[in-house]
């Protein structure tokens, strides 16, 4: 057996502390400033830490060996599983001329990018986020964003940093849930709680998308409709999370925000349009004569079919593939029919609908039951430093019911209604892998080095470390969180890495446990972003193999302004000012 000690080195927390945090440290060290590639960054921070833990923590070679072995099964299975049947649904659509057919269904509703950024990457990224989570929303929403026209690198800086508000209620409130488990603090509390945090948060990020597309001229010219939907997604965020079912939050937030956005559409336009390659259009003076100029576009273009024009092939022209070569090649912009709408949009309606039914009471109880087996990882027998069983010994593979193997039944869903043979499938998944070879060695790297970190002490080590501030814990206990979301990729991890430590910190220092339990979610998304699996993912999912680095650096600001922005919110609800916010 192998007991975790607090202050290992010196026998002081303080030294302890700075020494666990150097795996961090070098991680962000190396991407940021030397721009080392993501692979090797991350494989240079497991092997410190496993050299701090089993010298400096004092951890059996056995159990920090096998310990990293199930941070890498980890990674493999569900994260990876994720991402490669996500990638895989995406590849499917552009081996067909369905792709083409989405791009020109997206750019009928709105050419402005600026607009789409917001209808994808806010809107139905949350929607996926509230379904799956787990990077599909990044994968999906980046290429989504490309079909229509975006550039790669653009359309993954949207899609992370739009990936923050809906997360910690996402996959179902996995995430609240999960903090629910480890604290015992009452899970309407806690929902409610972050439900007061994250739609302030929801306010800012339209603002920051079309900022990042279009600059301040974007948010000058499109200020209404990104505050429309901040406003929407926020009172829906708050209402659901606060009187309703918390696991429904961001399925209504997201659902609410589509109707208020397309709404705002129908009478109001911005001024000018922003399409392809930054091309500016003068917008028509109304709404009633944009609706009219479209309607005459997808007239003209009624009277030239003749037959089911479904566009081109993938890789002939289509915005997707001018984007990635950066060149600009003139855009069909005209309306498809109905059938070819619903067609083109089948793969997420598929992915929506088989979700939805796994969520069904009977259908999740017996996925519950047949589809998910609980065991103890082999080689790990670890207790903490008060003498407790650690929980992340024991390892719950969920092979029926995961959101990886939900998304491979959506594949083969979709290969059966876009009539994909079995070879064609089998080698666009093979090509999938080969695509995501390096995707693979990074993530399972960082989970290693997650799951080392945790069992042997040093996160623990650390926390306490954070913990011991007293008052200005409040201050703090967000910056946890979000080094949590930052390492493990997750916040549902975070939540169930830090959850206890924050909720018996708070209460050690005479803060509300649920106030810093719930920071820990809140806060903690801000740090997605910046997680190196997901700057994998959205890397993999826009073509930019190794762009891991180049993400990160253009991240990192707006993530640690979030950040501070909300922890400015939670310092103030630890204080007389907001503390009637806190349930």
């Amino acid at each position: 057996m192998f007991q975790q000690i607090l202050d290992p080195i010196a026998g002081s927390l303080v030294i302890s502390a700075l020494c666990a945090a150097l795996p961090l440290v070098l991680l962000f060290v190396l991407l940021g400033v030397f721009k080392v590639k993501a692979p090797k960054a991350a494989l240079a921070s497991l092997a410190l830490s496993l050299v701090l833990a089993i010298v400096g923590w004092q951890m059996p070679v056995n159990q920090a060996l096998s310990a990293t072995a199930a941070g890498i099964f980890y990674g493999l299975f569900p994260i990876l599983w994720i991402l490669v049947n996500a990638l895989w649904i995406y590849r499917l659509t552009v081996a067909t001329p369905w792709f083409e057919v989405l791009g020109r269904t997206i750019r009928s509703i709105s050419n402005d990018l600026r607009i789409l950024s917001i209808l994808i990457a806010f809107c139905f990224g949350a929607l996926l986020e509230s379904l799956a989570g787990f990077g599909a929303p990044v994968a999906i929403s980046a290429a989504m964003l490309m079909a229509a026209g975006m550039k790669p690198l653009k359309s993954a800086v949207v899609s992370l940093l739009a990936n923050t508000a809906p997360v910690a209620f996402g996959a179902m409130a996995a995430p609240i849930i999960a903090l629910n488990g480890v604290t015992g603090l009452p899970l309407h509390d806690l929902s409610s709680m972050a439900g007061r945090q994250t739609p302030f948060i929801a306010l800012i990020v339209p603002l920051l998308l079309v900022f990042i597309v279009d600059g301040r001229r974007g948010v000058k010219q499109t200020w209404p409709v990104a505050l429309v939907a901040g406003v929407a997604f926020g009172a829906a965020q708050f209402v659901t999370s606060n009187f309703f079912a918390v696991e429904l939050t961001d399925v209504v937030a997201a659902v609410v925000t589509v109707a208020a956005v397309l709404l705002m559409l129908k009478v109001w336009q911005p001024k000018e349009t922003v399409g392809m390659g930054g091309a500016v259009e003068t917008a028509p003076e109304t709404a009633q004569e944009a609706a009219r100029a479209t309607a005459a576009v997808g007239s003209v273009a009624g009277s030239r079919r003749s037959g089911p024009a479904v566009g081109p092939p993938a890789g002939s022209g289509h915005p997707a593939t001018a984007a990635a070569s950066g060149t600009t090649v003139p855009a069909d912009n005209s309306r498809p029919e109905p059938r070819q709408i619903w067609m083109a949009i089948a793969p997420y309606l598929i992915i929506i609908a088989v979700f939805s039914v796994a969520q069904i009471p009977f259908v999740k109880t017996w996925l519950g039951q047949v589809g998910s087996v609980t065991f103890a990882w082999p080689g790990l027998d670890i207790t903490d430093s008060a003498g407790k069983p650690v929980a992340a010994t024991k390892f719950k593979l969920d092979h029926l019911k995961a959101t990886g193997t939900l998304l491979m039944f959506s594949g083969l869903l979709t290969m059966v209604l876009y009539k994909v043979t079995a070879s064609q499938g089998l080698r666009i998944y093979r090509d999938t892998l080969v695509q995501l070879r390096w995707t693979i060695v990074t993530v399972t790297a960082v989970l290693g080095l997650s799951f080392v970190m945790n069992l042997s002490g040093q996160t623990t080590t650390l926390g306490f470390a954070l913990a011991s501030a007293g008052g200005f814990f409040a201050i703090l206990s967000p910056l946890i969180g979000w080094i949590g979301v930052a390492l493990t990729g997750s916040d549902t991890s975070s939540n169930s890495l830090f959850g206890q430590m924050q909720a018996t910190a708070a209460a050690q220092t005479g803060l509300s446990p649920v106030l810093m339990a719930a920071s820990n979610s809140s806060a903690g998304v801000m740090g997605k972003m910046l997680s190196l699996q997901n700057l994998a993912v959205a890397s993999a999912a826009v073509g930019l193999d190794g762009a891991e680095g180049t993400l990160f650096r253009k991240l990192l600001g707006w993530s640690i302004g979030l950040l501070a922005l909300i922890t400015v919110l939670i310092f103030l609800q630890s204080t007389p000012v907001l503390g009637w916010m806190v349930p």
